[in-house]
């Protein structure tokens, strides 16, 4: 058999057996995705086989080849998920998303909504542990609405009289995808995904929102630790960046124009850049169903030295003082704050339009830098195993709009993306800002394959 004939594999799942051609000069990498795409998985937490009793496992490499594994043409492997995780869209929960993965998505608004991405799967985990956290305020007072989209009964479709209720006039759920399309709502709103996840019959009595992990588990006693083995039960699982369907926060206003205005004065005066962090409150946020807003009441700029195209933040002896007064005005830090101003014409007062479709919304690093503040700013919730889930920090970006003038942008990053820079896996790139690197496992960290489509 030559080097890089192609030969048929059997692929047996639990959703029945399918053929893969492959090329046994090809890597177990290579397998792995050429059975992700075969059998339309939604993720590519799964194992692969050589024996039914989940013995010689495959394992993903983009060194060995499948002559290497010992694979040869007629094989059967056998796939199983890992953890219990949901593979095939047949049988997928609704909250797995759909559409191109992207890791921050821009709002086009003055006060601008909060784009947040992919979220975590659901599991069957008793977490009563977690009835003791803390939530923030705003989400206890969103728990006791009803959530329920009201309508007006229809003069044209409606046969009843006012004191009835038909499929044209009932209320809606907070998640009627129909409704969101309609209103131009891009995103559920955090509270709503909730509501959509304990909405079955169960009434969520399992819902366990999960974060994602980067790291190798530890305790397996089947192997040496990394880096001389490793193995299904302790290895992370691969992330596959997906868009997420729901956002923590929907909307940012600032409570008078003379913040963003005096903020802006240090780089009127000085051409440099300028960062802020912003400090107010959470509210709800009646424009989306069941939403949250950051209203920010005070920006403070922390010690920095900066220039016309970067910021370097400096040790802040004040720090305490200052989230001590926070606490004393009933604020806390809900976001951070960046200018990206370029001028263009300084007699009519424009800037530069550097950030759009065709460049970037925000940078690598800057996405680092969101994700490293979301991850110290998490979200109490009680649906979550751990206490908390995602984060509720804000991200604001001062740079040009298309018209060339003086524009806001705010932002969140995902759980998918908090997760990588949590667990130091995402680097940015050196003369590409809209591109971030995903670093290479070696013998002191193990990084699980990312994967995008």
């Amino acid at each position: 058999m030559s080097k890089d004939k192609a030969i048929l594999l059997r692929v047996q799942s639990p959703e029945g057996t399918k053929r893969i051609e492959i090329s046994t000069s090809d890597t177990t990498c290579k397998l792995f995705e050429r059975v992700h795409d075969t059998f339309d998985l939604n993720s590519f937490a799964f194992a692969l086989y050589k024996e039914r009793n989940q013995k010689n496992e495959i394992a993903s490499s983009k060194t060995r080849t499948i002559s290497n594994a010992g694979l040869r043409h007629g094989d059967m492997i056998y796939l199983l998920p890992l953890n219990g995780a949901v593979l095939f869209p047949s049988t997928s929960s609704n909250n797995t998303p759909s559409g191109e993965p992207v890791l921050v998505e821009p709002i086009a608004s003055t006060s601008s909504g909060i784009t947040n991405l992919r979220p975590s799967s659901s599991l069957n985990v008793n977490n009563k542990f977690v009835n003791s956290v803390k939530e923030d305020p705003v989400d206890l007072q969103l728990y006791k609405l009803d959530g329920k989209i009201d309508r007006k009964r229809d003069p044209k479709l409606c046969r009843h009289n006012n004191n009835s209720r038909c499929v044209h006039c009932s209320a809606l759920e907070p998640f009627d995808e129909v409704y969101l399309r309609e209103h131009n709502i891009k995103h559920l709103s955090f509270h709503s995904y909730l509501r959509k996840m304990t909405s079955g019959v169960d009434k969520g009595k399992f819902l366990a929102l999960e974060d994602i992990s980067c790291h190798i588990r530890n305790g397996c006693k089947d192997h040496p630790p990394w880096p001389k083995g490793i193995c299904s039960k302790c290895q992370p699982n691969a992330i596959t960046l997906n868009r997420q369907v729901y956002r923590h926060v929907d909307n940012v206003a600032f409570e008078n124009k003379d913040l963003v205005e005096r903020f802006l004065n240090y780089w009127r005066s000085t051409g440099h850049q300028r960062i802020g962090y912003l400090y107010g409150t959470y509210e709800t946020h009646n424009d989306v169903p069941l939403g949250i807003r950051a209203n920010v009441v005070a920006i403070y700029e922390p010690p920095q030295e900066s220039g016309r195209d970067s910021i370097r933040l400096l040790r802040d002896d004040k720090e305490e003082l200052i989230e001590e007064l926070a606490r004393t005005l009933g604020l806390r830090r809900i976001g951070w704050i960046f200018t990206d101003l370029i001028p263009e014409d300084v007699q009519k007062g424009t800037v530069k339009h550097l950030r759009h479709i065709n460049s970037h919304f925000l940078s690598a690093e800057e996405c680092i830098m969101a994700g490293h503040f979301q991850n110290l700013y998490p979200n109490p919730c009680k649906f979550a195993s751990r206490g908390y889930f995602g984060s509720k920090f804000v991200t604001v970006c001062v740079t040009g709009d298309k018209t060339n003038q003086v524009h806001m942008e705010g932002y969140q990053i995902s759980n998918q993306c908090m997760a990588l820079v949590r667990d130091n896996c995402l680097l940015p790139t050196k003369d590409a800002p809209e591109l971030g690197y995903v670093r290479e496992s070696s013998d002191k960290q193990f990084v699980p394959d990312v994967y995008y489509k």
